[in-house]
């Protein structure tokens, strides 16, 4: 067998891996939806696909050559001709698998409700324990400053600083060079910033996917809204506090536009009884898409929160686990799902969070210092993940 195997190697040798890298993918002007892929090659020659910053494939080799083919605008003629000399196979046979590649990753884009961590056929591994070089998402608290009168919830303590903008941008830089295909910026509250707009430009530039967590009061200014959208934003969360009419002139506001959203809502001892007539209301105002995310204040309400949750369902929203939250004692991660299963926890692995000061945290209130990203190189807060 073994002299078989050789002579195999011989005659038709493993064709060399492609190049380890990350590559960014817009969609051309006449689709019929727009969209962005984000592919990074690994090591190993696998390679991770994330689509519109939700779907994360995990590729072998010959999946991720065909995706790369696809984030670097080749045709699938041009695809399937590159497959067929390097694996030495039909160029039919190639063209078959290329188109058939191209369809499920467009049945991706167009199906909206699909899970948000999908498969299909590709190399199914669970994606919260695959090795994989870095996060697929870096949460940057640029501030722990609120605006508001009420205390500060954010692990404020440990930071004795605010980064700069300049500093942010390096860190921006340096994000997209390891490879992360989205960064959402959180805090505090972000918009107090003034370099915001900015810095969500240039994670725009860069071809990454820009998210943002905020109260929304700013967002019910008209200009500023625009400023944000104009700037490239991707997605946006907005902490609802049910007793806030910015907040809910915010919501009503960015249904309007072209900006996918996500209402956060804190289950409170104060609120927990209003919350079926809060979600009646968010369904007159949201657009179809109805995006929500649960988290609670405190862990004696972890069964309101799961009957909440399953309301919430009924009712046709679409719940959202694996974004940011504010700092709250208890989030959706900790309470089981539809299947009864526990979610999976991405923090480390899928996402890492950033203090204000450069300290990097698996998540944030999680009380483990990685590193910090503008001092230490990436191999070690990596490293001190686990990796």
């Amino acid at each position: 067998m073994k002299q078989i195997q050789a002579i195999r190697n011989r005659f038709f040798p493993k064709p060399n891996i492609l190049p380890s890298g990350f590559f960014a993918f817009q969609s051309p002007p006449e689709a019929s939806r727009p969209y962005r892929m984000h592919l990074r090659l690994e090591k190993d020659g696998t390679g991770v696909l994330v689509v519109n910053a939700q779907t994360v494939l995990h590729l072998n080799q010959t999946a991720a050559e065909l995706a790369y083919h696809i984030v670097n605008y080749d045709s699938v003629e041009v695809s399937a001709r590159e497959i067929a000399k390097r694996y030495n196979v039909p160029e039919a046979k190639a063209l078959e698998d290329a188109i058939d590649f191209q369809e499920r990753i467009h049945s991706l884009i167009d199906t909206p409700d699909l899970d948000p961590v999908m498969f299909l056929d590709f190399n199914r591994v669970d994606p919260y324990s695959t090795e994989i070089s870095a996060p697929y998402r870096l949460d940057c608290a640029l501030t722990y400053q609120t605006g508001d009168e009420t205390p500060n919830s954010a692990p404020t303590y440990r930071v004795t600083r605010e980064l700069v903008t300049d500093e942010w941008k390096t860190i921006l830089l340096k994000a997209w060079q390891v490879g992360i295909p989205q960064i959402v910026f959180t805090g505090g509250e972000p918009t107090i910033r003034p370099d915001l707009v900015e810095l969500i430009s240039i994670t725009e530039n860069q071809g990454q996917v820009a998210g943002l967590l905020t109260n929304g009061k700013r967002l019910a200014e008209p200009e500023y809204l625009h400023r944000l959208l104009d700037s490239g934003l991707d997605h946006v969360m907005i902490v609802l506090d049910p007793e806030s009419t910015q907040a809910w002139e915010a919501i009503r506001d960015v249904s309007k536009e072209d900006l996918f959203m996500t209402v956060h809502l804190t289950l409170t001892h104060q609120n927990v009884h209003k919350v079926i007539d809060i979600l009646k209301k968010l369904l007159v105002i949201m657009d179809d898409t109805r995006s929500l995310s649960l988290s609670a204040e405190h862990p004696d309400l972890s069964t309101e929160l799961a009957s909440v949750r399953d309301q919430a369902i009924l009712m046709g929203f679409n719940l959202v686990w694996d974004l940011p939250v504010p700092y709250s004692a208890l989030n959706p991660v900790s309470v089981e799902m539809e299947n009864g299963n526990v979610t999976p926890k991405g923090e480390g692995n899928a996402w890492l969070y950033v203090e204000p000061d450069g300290d990097v945290l698996p998540d944030q209130g999680v009380k483990k210092m990685l590193g910090n990203i503008l001092k230490d190189e990436w191999a070690t807060i990596w490293q001190n993940c686990g990796h």
